[in-house]
């Protein structure tokens, strides 16, 4: 029996800092992924750009992920360890703790923003196609890197399709937020009509924080407000049931928490496989309009229904609070050179509004009109200022669309760009 994938494994060196192709190199890993039918046919490439910030490109496994048969019809697919995650010289707290200085660290940090991934991204490219322009597929954060590569490479693209990520091009963070949190706020709520007892037990479970001091597996004290970024799981497709099932095993008998529960808790919510989505997430705002200044947490104080005091006790979803750095092993390591981060002031832009507005590449996009980590009002808006583009809204799933719909939506957008639908 043939395997369901033929795959490749490339890894290539590149300039830390692109800018400065003579200093520190850093290595690249991606994994090329055909059907064995195919395997010595020439095909066009998709190049697979992953969420997150932080998160590494999925490994592939018979029906997983959902999209991947789809793109094996047609194409064949490259899925890029973005730079610091997975194989490609990971940014990981053991790696941070060796850098010596805050100062330092938050240097070499700021290398792994989109500008950069997407020069990674042409030099791979012109290693495995040559000339050839690719397709890209970016999910969530994948189309924030998507819109700073027509802006900056579009000569390298044939067709983008983009889910659930088209970023504002001029949102500042204090923007998203204050859009962010009625969203979350609302998500919270539907989860409590869905499942009533999950909002007594969560006000029960911190209650107990606030009166016995509890401790992670790790060591890291468990508070009310590690508790509430529980709420991060809410906007997928599963994350209702997910945080459901986990809360339905959260105190025994004699009132205590659960070791089953303490454990899956620090794996949700300890940053030890993506601490890249912590420390780099307010980056991706940072456009030369001064520092992002913890902007989630300066919003906080703007919404009085998210204090810890106030019934029902919400959770928060996709935000980093600068207490996260100090109270969470793995980001502990982190600490100062995130504070140095969010007082950048000389972040560059990440999009060329007047390139994307005369942009030729056919760009087809999914908005999830109830997503909860990216607001569809500044998605659409962005889809009007960009050239080429064709957008599908749709509320029939999540943020994961593109993965629980099994092949359908990137189908639907691959017909979007070549004018078939």
């Amino acid at each position: 029996m043939n395997p369901a994938y033929a795959t490749v494994d490339h890894v290539i060196t590149v300039p830390l800092d692109h800018s400065a192709p003579n200093g520190p190199d850093i290595q690249i890993f991606a994994r090329e992924v055909v059907d064995p039918a195919r395997a010595g046919e020439r095909l066009p490439w998709l190049l697979y750009l992953q969420g997150g910030p932080g998160g590494k490109s999925p490994r592939p496994s018979a029906g997983s992920p959902g999209w991947l048969a789809q793109a094996l019809k047609t194409h064949r697919v490259l899925l890029l360890d973005q730079r610091g995650t997975g194989r490609s010289t990971p940014v990981t707290a053991r790696a941070a703790s060796h850098f010596g200085s805050p100062a330092r660290l938050a240097a070499y940090l700021g290398h792994f923003r989109a500008d950069s991934i997407v020069a990674d991204a042409e030099l791979i490219r012109r290693h495995l196609c040559g000339g050839e322009p690719w397709e890209t597929l970016g999910q969530s954060y994948g189309g924030f890197i998507t819109l700073t590569y027509l802006s900056r490479a579009p000569e390298g693209l044939r067709a983008c399709y983009v889910t659930g990520g088209l970023p504002g091009l001029a949102g500042t963070a204090d923007d998203v937020y204050a859009r962010t949190y009625p969203r979350v706020r609302d998500r919270v709520l539907d989860f409590y009509a869905r499942y009533p007892q999950d909002a007594s037990r969560l006000r029960k479970i911190s209650d107990l924080l606030e009166t016995a001091e509890v401790r992670l597996p790790d060591g890291d004290q468990l508070t009310t407000r590690r508790l509430r970024t529980l709420g991060l799981v809410l906007g997928m497709g599963d994350g209702f049931e997910r945080l459901h099932w986990l809360l339905d095993e959260s105190v025994d008998a004699d009132g205590e928490l659960t070791d089953t529960f303490l454990h899956q808790l620090m794996n949700l919510t300890g940053f030890t496989d993506n601490p890249l989505f912590a420390v780099m997430q307010e980056t991706l705002y940072g456009q030369g309009a001064g520092p992002t200044g913890w902007a989630a947490s300066r919003a906080l104080a703007d919404f009085s229904e998210f204090t810890e005091e106030a019934d029902p006790l919400l959770l928060t979803g996709e935000m980093i609070y600068p207490w996260m750095f100090r109270e969470i092993t793995g980001l502990r390591p982190f600490a100062d050179a995130a504070d140095l981060l969010a007082e950048h002031t000389g972040w560059p832009p990440l999009y060329d509004p007047h390139r994307l507005a005369a942009n030729e590449v056919p760009l087809a996009a999914i908005v999830y009109h109830d997503d909860m980590y990216v607001d569809a009002g500044l998605s659409l808006r962005t889809a009007r200022e960009v050239g080429a583009t064709r957008v599908w809204v749709t509320n029939e799933w999540e943020h994961d669309g593109v993965t629980s719909s099994g092949g359908r939506v990137l189908a639907r957008l691959m017909d979007l760009a070549a004018g078939r639908a």
